[in-house]
């Protein structure tokens, strides 16, 4: 809860029913205001869309519920907890994964069964795993209690002297992920095993700063879990807590301008104009900036965005067979022996990736409403770089080398039993989400674009306007963009007049 209340007449328009504006909508109902998202497709969840065809039901984007703490907070912010809007059931294995060498590794959710698979490997790797999975998380929790929750955007917040003794439990503070994985581990499929965890981030290991060490943390010591209903449960249990906040939610009312200023704004969809006091955008920030305002209310140039680095686009392709799928858990990574050539296909070439890291998800195995009797859903998702040419050529060609790759290393050959498909990939990332260049999460949590350096919540151009989401602090991922929307509630109300 926000103690900071707002006064009822406070009207604000939240562009964008993603987890960030999901989450701020919630929050400045809570604190009094009277709230209306406006989203531009024809349900709520942004990126993390739920796509039903023929029986069958996939989350389209986001598949892992990572970072439960982070729910827990969200909803006993509201003297509400997950159970009450759905029910949670956790993953064994983690997940699976398939070395293209023939190998299989299952990653437990019991460290002591993860230790033996580490020295199977590589002989004192177990207590090495156990160590740096211990800095892992003393990392975790200084960064999300200090830096993550404890909102620290400008250059004042850094000047607090006590961030000296939370700093001194960091390790390492300079250095890239490749570094520290690399002083602790020879073997390189153990290597691969840590980095999967961090690719998430949108970097690769050489670019990704070693504190995102956090996310072996999150994914090795806190668990895997499936929410009922996927994440498009997780989804509709935000929206039912906003319904009871008061939020307003207005599907298929794309925004189409932004025009005012605090006090008297009108957002323009193409639904109809919706005024508000104060303005709060999740649409992609670089859409909101570049498409939605007139020049003189943005707060960066063209030029500015077409310098970020970017997450890797991605190329979907969403199946629904027939029976079972008994090679693959309900996550499942395939990994090539080299991986670098994947990474600079999709980081520097922009090219079509030809030995392919891809990631398949079987929520069917976990989750029997999710595909018809006699049949299973599953989705492979394949980093791609963003800007890339997705003609219907080139998506026909890369969806039969990922199926003849699964059937080749998992031993899971589906080509035979499709009933059901549909593919997505960079052009439908700009065409759905308004997103620059297709990328599929944002900016990517380059050194230079960590939270202190990502663009603000605060509009810098334009008074009364603030964004929520993955653009912004404290960065990708659904929980971040959860968290990232009680940071911006939090300066919405403490700018309000009377404050």
């Amino acid at each position: 809860m926000i103690v900071d209340m707002l006064s009822s007449d406070e009207s604000i328009v939240v562009i964008g029913g993603g987890f960030g504006g999901l989450s701020t909508a919630c929050y400045l109902a809570d604190a009094g205001a009277d709230v209306t998202l406006v989203e531009k497709n024809d349900q709520l969840g942004g990126r993390a869309s739920v796509l039903e065809r023929d029986g069958f039901r996939f989350d389209m984007g986001p598949s892992w519920y990572m970072m439960p703490d982070a729910f827990e907070r969200f909803f006993g912010d509201f003297g509400r907890k997950p159970e009450d809007f759905y029910g949670l059931e956790q993953l064994d294995p983690n997940y699976r994964i398939f070395f293209k060498d023939g190998d299989r590794v299952d990653i437990s959710p019991d460290l002591d069964d993860l230790k033996r698979t580490f020295e199977s490997y590589e002989t004192g790797a177990g207590e090495t795993l156990e160590a740096y999975l211990d800095q892992a998380e003393q990392n975790s929790d200084i960064l999300m209690e200090h830096f993550i929750y404890e909102d620290r955007t400008r250059l004042r917040d850094w000047l607090d002297p006590s961030l000296v003794r939370h700093l001194w439990g960091l390790s390492p503070l300079t250095g890239s992920m490749q570094d520290l994985v690399d002083d602790h581990f020879d073997h390189h499929k153990l290597k691969k095993i840590i980095h999967n965890s961090t690719l998430v981030m949108g970097g690769t290991p050489e670019n990704l700063p070693g504190l995102y060490s956090l996310m072996n943390h999150v994914d090795l010591n806190l668990g895997v879990y499936y929410p009922e209903g996927g994440i498009g449960g997780v989804v509709d249990g935000m929206v039912e807590l906003g319904e009871s906040l008061g939020v307003e939610y207005v599907t298929d009312a794309p925004a189409t301008a932004i025009r005012g200023r605090r006090g008297a704004f009108t957002v323009e969809t193409g639904s109809g104009a919706f005024e508000a006091d104060v303005v709060v955008s999740n649409a992609d920030y670089a859409h909101t900036e570049q498409e939605l305002l007139p020049p003189e209310n943005r707060g960066f140039d063209a030029d500015y965005w077409e310098d970020r680095t970017y997450t890797p686009s991605c190329y979907l392709l969403y199946l629904g067979v027939e029976g079972d799928i008994d090679e693959l858990a309900h996550h499942t990574y395939v990994l090539p022996d080299d991986w670098d050539r994947h990474f600079e296909q999709v980081f520097h070439d922009a090219a079509w990736p030809e030995d392919p890291i891809y990631y398949v998800c079987v929520p069917s195995k976990t989750d029997d409403t999710v595909a018809p009797d006699g049949h299973s859903a599953l989705f492979l998702l394949s980093g791609i770089a963003p800007g890339l040419d997705d003609s219907p050529e080139h998506r026909e060609t890369y969806r039969n080398r990922l199926l003849d790759d699964l059937a080749e290393n998992t031993g899971c050959d589906v080509r035979d039993r499709i009933v059901f498909e549909e593919q997505f990939a960079v052009s439908d990332f700009v065409d759905r989400y308004n997103s620059m260049f297709g990328t599929a999460f944002g900016l990517a949590h380059t050194l230079d674009q960590t939270p202190p350096l990502r663009p603000p919540h605060r509009s810098k151009a334009l008074d009364g306007l603030y964004f929520t989401g993955h653009y912004t602090a404290p960065g990708l991922g659904v929980p971040m963009c959860v968290i990232s929307g009680k940071v911006c509630a939090e300066k919405v109300v403490a700018d309000a007049p009377g404050a």
